[in-house]
């Protein structure tokens, strides 16, 4: 058996490699190591359980529940919220840790389980391995669990006051309503499917049509969201909407269109959080942060418009990590995780979505102009297969292929080549200004890969 957490919890499908004894063991687990790390400090825990809309999120989140219960923690079971909800309700709630059932963007068969520590923070990797090992020890070895009996089990509490309490915070952190602002909303069938409409109709703006907004357990993400934007772009243009937002099923990202149907990806989000939060001041360090994949367009957008960028390995978790360890405001990823780190502690699609129809009610311009803040520049990506990736870096021949292809595209291209961390491939990733450049660099740089790592 491999690690059981990845870089976002643990997934599976449920009830195949998710299972509610898996559930349930290791949420016995995480409080027992959490109570022993001196998290509880000496009092009575309590931790938040929300879930996105999924079918096998009922069962999981019956396992997830009784595992902490029978552990001695207090409950407050909120439902179905979106994963940032989860988060700041915990904090808000001063609660001990948190747990989210959720896949995120994934089809619906997978689940996940993600647990929060206080505050609606990531758990550490040390706190994780060791919620991992106690798991193994205690439910896959001989090891008995220490059981409190009596007045000492857990008690579970609904608390239905979450949907109100998130949705308020969620107004109550905007720069400015949203009066005038026509939007359509696409729910993803899943966590936000009602959050998000409340929010933006407590904010002043027009909600005139939703999509994914009916999840019944068994669509989410199916067609919806923001990995299918295709009804979104058409609904924009139907509704002569001003704004178009997609929400991914655990709500932690955002994608959005223009009143063309344009798609207004993460890195021109960023870029007009960006410009606003620093005419507003809010922008700590007069920087932003984002990943080695964000476009070369972005990159130069925040170069004219004076913002520095500091970058990082792809992924969330790693933007989130510098911009704590820096204590920077705003960071994100081209796929729709955007962290706004003074009003959230993960990505908040709703968050993000409201933030930009603040800025269209407040600028009264059109969104497309919005995102002219920043040109993408044409990317192709190469996947190459069957080649020795732990040498991407120590191949000399393969540094002269990049810096040949670097000094041809001059300082309108940029070559990326970075190994897959899941599989056994190399990805070719390459901008210019020209799309056939683009594509000819890229094909000869595959090439090279296949050649000298093959």
């Amino acid at each position: 058996m491999g690690r059981l957490f990845g870089t976002d919890g643990v997934r599976g499908v449920a009830n195949e490699g998710l299972t509610a004894e898996l559930a349930l063991g290791l949420s016995v687990a995480a409080a027992h190591v959490l109570g022993e790390a001196g998290a509880f400090d000496g009092h009575r825990p309590v931790a938040v359980v929300g879930r996105d809309p999924r079918a096998s999120g009922e069962f999981l989140e019956a396992a997830v529940i009784a595992g902490l219960a029978s552990a001695g923690v207090d409950v407050l079971r909120v439902g179905v919220l979106p994963t940032p909800a989860v988060a700041y309700l915990t904090g808000a709630l001063g609660a001990d840790f948190g747990v989210m059932l959720s896949a995120s963007h994934n089809a619906m068969p997978d689940n996940g389980i993600k647990f929060l520590a206080r505050g609606g923070h990531k758990l550490d990797d040390r706190i994780e391995d060791a919620i991992e090992a106690h798991y193994r020890k205690h439910t896959l070895g001989d090891e008995d669990w220490k059981r409190p009996t009596g007045a000492a089990v857990g008690r579970v509490r609904e608390y239905t006051e979450g949907f109100d309490k998130y949705v308020a915070h969620l107004i109550g952190v905007l720069p400015n309503r949203l009066d005038g602002v026509k939007v359509v909303i696409d729910g993803a069938h899943g966590a936000a499917a009602y959050v998000a409409p409340e929010a933006f109709a407590r904010a002043g703006a027009e909600v005139v049509h939703t999509l994914g907004a009916e999840p019944t357990g068994l669509n989410i993400n199916d067609g919806v969201g923001s990995t299918h934007l295709d009804r979104l772009r058409a609904a924009m243009k139907e509704h002569r909407a001003d704004l178009g937002i997609a929400l991914d099923g655990d709500a932690d990202r955002c994608l959005a269109a223009d009143a063309e149907g344009n798609e207004v990806d993460g890195d021109q989000i960023i870029a007009i959080l960006a410009v606003a939060m620093k005419e507003a001041g809010t922008l700590r360090g007069n920087t932003a942060v984002a990943t080695v994949m964000s476009n070369l367009g972005f990159k130069l957008a925040m170069e004219r418009e004076g913002v520095e960028l500091v970058e990082t390995a792809v992924g969330d978790r790693y933007v989130l990590e510098a911009m704590k360890e820096h204590g920077f405001a705003l960071g994100g990823e081209q796929s729709g995780h955007v962290i706004l780190l003074d009003h959230a502690t993960t990505g908040d699609g709703t968050l993000t979505g409201l933030m930009l129809g603040a800025r269209l009610a407040a600028t009264k311009q059109p969104l497309a102009d919005l995102a002219a803040v920043m040109t993408r520049l044409p990317q192709v990506l190469v996947n190459v297969k069957g080649v020795d990736k732990s040498r991407v870096k120590t191949c000399t021949e393969l540094a002269a292929a990049v810096a040949g292809a670097e000094a041809e595209l001059g300082s309108t291209g940029r070559v990326l080549l970075r190994p897959s961390g899941t599989e056994p491939l190399v990805r070719v990733m390459v901008e210019a200004a020209d799309p056939a450049q683009a594509e000819t660099v890229a094909q000869r740089l595959a090439e090279a890969v296949r050649t000298h790592l093959g």
